[in-house]
């Protein structure tokens, strides 16, 4: 019998997706293509995720009709009939939560960029404190972090960094890098006394930081070399003093959207090229699925798309080893632990609130099966 027979109208399709997409999974010509092959295993795995939830329910269902039914001819399955209801109706609302769409962008991996902002040589090392944050959180989530280009301050920090996060291996949605990183662009704030400063006084600084999903390949953002404008210079270091004696360092505009995309972490032109194109790309991706949301009127996106890029989404205050989310408000005494990598409660935080708005928006309220 098919698993689809008696599965509510909004599962079906998606059952019967996820039984196509493992047919062509299971042809050695789809994985030719590289590109192709991430997408539909993406997709997999979050239509498993459906595929899981109903036929937990579809047992848990039938267990308790199949109890009701015997209940008045043998005791033992009349008590047994509470637990049974249940745990059914625990599984419908799992099934429920699974059917709220999510951001098909999870199990992307991302272009992370770290900028000082105001404050000077203070906010630069500030700079620098997140972005070994974030590398230290990539660790322990046994993901990789690639440098692509940074720019370093005189005292150490950076003024700006792009770096590439990448999952070892493809997995569940929920357990992707886009899926926990998204939630961090915004504006960090940071409370101190900067190292320049001889009074002792507790100064206020700040740094952005950007987040994009990045492109499986070329493929997913098409780019008209016509586009673009190429220029080309030579690195430059702390101070801003040459490091370089050849025109290594390479800007790429996108005119159509007037992008700039600046590198000069490699020797090579050719590989500052090649990384520069990859961040466009993935700036490309994300403004184009911003577009593609605002024309759709969605009710609901998630959260990092929705936020303005200069809002103050956290407060990191030295002095009190405090750490404090305005947007969830998430607020614990641990920001020495946090810097060291330990983010996840705080990403979780935001997790939640994400979840909770989305179902909202989907209507959570009323019965999915």
């Amino acid at each position: 019998m098919s698993q689809t027979v008696g599965a509510p109208p909004a599962v079906a399709p998606l059952l019967a997706e996820h039984a196509e997409i493992e047919q062509q999974l299971a042809d050695p010509a789809v994985h030719a293509d590289a590109g192709r092959a991430r997408r539909l295993g993406r997709r997999y795995a979050e239509l498993g995720r459906v595929v899981q939830a109903y036929r937990a329910w579809r047992a848990a269902a039938d267990d308790a009709q199949a109890a009701a039914e015997l209940a008045g001819e043998d005791a033992a399955f009349a008590a047994e009939l509470p637990d049974l209801r249940a745990a059914a109706d625990a599984a419908a609302e799992r099934l429920r939560r699974v059917l709220v769409p999510r951001d098909p962008d999870d199990g992307r991996d991302v272009i992370l960029e770290v900028k000082a902002g105001e404050g000077g040589e203070e906010s630069a090392l500030f700079a620098g404190d997140l972005l070994r944050m974030y590398t230290r959180y990539a660790e322990r989530q046994g993901w990789s972090v690639q440098v692509l280009d940074a720019t370093p301050s005189d005292l150490g920090g950076v003024k700006d960094a792009q770096v590439a996060v990448k999952a070892r291996s493809a997995g569940a949605p929920e357990d992707g890098v886009w899926a926990h990183l998204k939630y961090e662009g915004g504006v960090h704030r940071v409370q101190r006394v900067p190292v320049t400063e001889s009074q002792g006084r507790i100064h206020t600084s700040a740094a952005g930081v950007m987040v994009f999903p990045e492109a499986d390949d070329e493929g997913d953002v098409e780019i008209d070399a016509n586009d673009l404008r190429i220029d080309v210079f030579r690195s430059s270091g702390p101070g801003g003093q040459s490091v370089n004696t050849t025109d290594s360092a390479v800007r790429i505009t996108h005119l159509p959207t007037g992008i700039v995309v600046s590198m000069q972490n490699e020797k090579s032109q050719l590989q500052n090229r090649e990384q520069a194109m990859r961040v466009l790309r993935a700036r490309l991706l994300a403004a184009r699925q911003e577009e593609a949301a605002a024309a759709a009127s969605e009710a609901r996106r998630s959260q990092v798309r929705t936020v303005d890029r200069s809002e103050r989404i956290r407060t990191y205050n030295f002095p009190e080893n405090r750490i404090a989310d305005h947007r969830t408000g998430y607020k614990a005494y641990n920001l020495d632990q946090v810097l060291d990598g330990d983010l996840g409660p705080v990403l979780a935080s935001a997790v939640a609130a994400d979840e909770a708005a989305r179902l909202a928006a989907a209507g959570a309220d009323g019965p999915v099966v």
